[in-house]
């Protein structure tokens, strides 16, 4: 027979343990699944808060138009309890001027506006947009790519832009330019495009070849980005002036097996240390992905690999975001508990702990499955972020799901 004092110590941890696997499930919350019809697969880099509090993303499919299979793709705002509206549908008309299946995610510039850039669609043969959107959802094309001969200008932009101080934006075209291996361009406001280099114009592309990633301009006024191809084969990190001189600072599979990773999808954050930081699709140890450090200079240390099967994750494409407790957070494609992604937590030494550590925060799963966009830490303290498939729609089931928008809390302040 159990003793009374026994059941009652029984009973409070039998308490605590169900509040603690109560509070991590809190942890996590579906806010939104998309359902077609107000889009599906949302591919982009990060959703947006902007200066109203709301978040702002884009589909690269679904939405109400029929001038596209499966959709043309949607912008649509989110708050932050989960309450959508669909501001605008691709190809609403039937030529499709202003773009179609948006792969990135948008900015909100200076003068208010929303800018972004689509895959296909555009005046010249589909080649892909940069628009502006007004806060109320008003869509002008500022840009349709191909406008120059043999598409000297680029086309197929698949990364977000970035508002240089300058005032014009700076982006990335995965393919066209002089050797048709992506470019990167310069545009005002106005939409007065300059292609600023042409990938792949050294012997053996050792320049890099095939920019997916969106830029990222440093303290020192230079724009970093990456190449998904090139360099040894696996693609580089790149450093280029507003004018154009582009310097390679790292290139990837440079180390025996790629033990250092490669083929990197995300972009380069710079953090407070003053080092630059991402995530590579393959190579490494485990040859599932990276994550790394690189210096201006180009001293690059891999922090930790990515295997098939790791709790951590698989394949992140994703780039990093910077929490407000100093740790850096990120997405994988693949992998964790459930097969099917994961948000990842990355700690940098300490006195303490004198190594970095990476822990899955959290393992996706049918009902939210594989996210490609990077989390947004916003004012709330949580992060939020989107994944490619999952949720309970029966409308895209062929594809595993339409999608979905997340929250994720780590236990951080506003």
């Amino acid at each position: 027979m159990t003793r009374p004092g026994l059941s009652r110590v029984l009973l409070l941890v039998a308490f605590f343990c169900v509040a603690v696997i109560d509070s991590r499930a809190q942890n996590f919350t579906t806010l939104l699944t998309f359902d077609g019809d107000n889009g599906a697969n949302p591919k982009s880099v990060a959703l947006l808060q902007a200066i109203d509090g709301n978040l702002y993303g884009t589909t690269s499919s679904g939405g109400s138009t029929a001038n596209c299979s499966g959709g043309c793709g949607t912008i649509f705002r989110i708050s932050l309890d989960g309450k959508l509206t669909t501001l605008h549908n691709f190809c609403d008309q039937p030529d499709c001027t202003e773009g179609i299946n948006p792969q990135a995610g948008l900015i909100q510039a200076r003068d208010g506006n929303f800018y972004g850039t689509t895959l296909g669609g555009g005046t010249h043969l589909g080649n892909g947009t940069v628009f502006r959107m007004s806060p109320s959802g008003m869509v002008t094309t500022i840009y349709s790519f191909c406008a120059m001969q043999n598409c000297a200008d680029g086309y197929s932009p698949n990364a977000a832009l970035v508002q240089g101080a300058d005032g014009d934006f700076y982006g990335t075209t995965s393919g066209g330019g002089a050797k048709d291996s992506g470019t990167v361009f310069k545009i005002t406001p106005a939409g007065e495009l300059t292609s600023l280099y042409s990938f792949c114009m050294k012997p053996d592309c050792a320049d890099g070849s095939n920019p997916v990633a969106e830029l990222t301009q440093g303290a020192d006024g230079s724009l970093y980005g990456m190449t998904s191809q090139g360099g040894a084969g696996r693609g580089t990190i790149f450093k280029i002036t507003s004018s154009g001189a582009l310097t390679t600072v790292y290139t990837f599979c440079s180390k025996a097996q790629c033990t250092d990773g490669g083929d990197p999808k995300g972009g380069l954050i710079q953090a407070a240390d003053g080092s630059f930081y991402g995530t590579t699709f393959s190579g490494g140890s485990g040859n599932a992905g990276t994550v790394f450090k690189v210096t201006a200079q180009g001293a690059l240390t891999t922090i930790f690999s990515f295997c098939t099967g790791c709790a951590e994750g698989a394949t992140p494409y994703s780039t990093l975001v910077q929490g407000t407790d100093g740790n850096f957070y990120g997405t994988a494609y693949y992998g964790g508990a459930k097969g099917q992604g994961t948000a990842f937590k990355v700690t940098p030494p300490s006195k303490v702990k004198p190594t970095w550590k990476v822990t899955a925060v959290h393992s996706f799963d049918g009902s939210d499955a594989y996210p490609i966009s990077a989390l947004m830490h916003a004012t709330d303290g949580n992060f939020y972020g989107t994944t490619f498939n999952g949720g309970s729609s029966s409308k895209c089931l062929n594809s595993g799901g339409c999608g979905t928008v997340f929250r994720l809390s780590a236990g951080l302040g506003r």
